[in-house]
Order: structure tokens, then sequence, then C-alpha cells
């Protein structure tokens, strides 16, 4: 008998540890991206916490209606290119981030005389 030891060379594999990284596919389809964007897309305008503590103690509420028009204001500021825009809708004032599409203040007809509005590029009357 012999001492000697013989080394069989294995073959290469590849690792099957991790499987490799896959997009995350939503349960309606597409990537998480996807809905992200398709969801954002259908919201419209978005109302801060700020301007939703407003509307709730001044008892301020827009119906639909309001809302398109809403919604039209700030499509056409956008398209002029402005930022920050003053929309007067009705007997109310609503500052609004066109950038973000989102209100960030709500001022009714009662609160409006002696105002003073700043940081502000446009205005729309809706």
């Amino acid at each position: 008998m012999t001492d000697r030891i013989t080394i069989i060379p294995q073959p290469i594999t590849p690792n099957r540890g991790k499987p490799a990284a896959r997009p995350q596919q939503s349960p309606a389809g597409g990537s998480f991206e996807q809905l992200l964007n398709r969801q954002i897309d259908q919201q419209g305008v978005k109302f801060s916490r700020h301007a939703v503590d407003r509307m709730n103690s001044r008892g301020i509420n827009f119906n639909s209606s309001q809302m398109q028009r809403l919604e039209q204001a700030v499509s056409q500021v956008e398209a002029k290119g402005g930022k920050d825009s003053l929309v007067m809708l009705d007997d109310t004032a609503l500052v609004v981030s066109v950038k973000n599409e989102t209100v960030v203040t709500v001022v009714d007809k009662g609160q409006l005389k002696n105002n003073v509005f700043t940081n502000i590029d446009s205005a729309v009357i809706a």
C-alpha cells in the first residue's frame, strides 16, 4: 500500500448562496417605481398638514368642482413657469407650491383683509 494522497479537483460552480437581486414586482404588475409614479400622477393637488389644520379650524371645504378648478389653476401656473402661487378660488385664497402640487396654506374671506402674502411669484383667479 502506498501513502500517497490523491486530490481530485472539483469543478468550479456558481455561488449558490444568495440569488441574484431581481426588480420587485407588485401584485398588480410593474415595478415599485412604476406603481409609485402612477399613484402620484393620480392624486393631483395635495394639502399640507398646515393647510388641513387651517381648513378644519375655519370650516373650509371644497367640492369636486372647486377641486377641479384648483387643479386646472395649478396646471396653468405650472405651464407659465410659476413656482409658488396664490390661487383665488371663490372667497378663499390658497398658497400653492406648484412644483410639489401642494397647498401650503388656506385663508378664508374673513381672514383676507389686511393679510400679506409673501414668497409667491404668481397669482391666478380660478
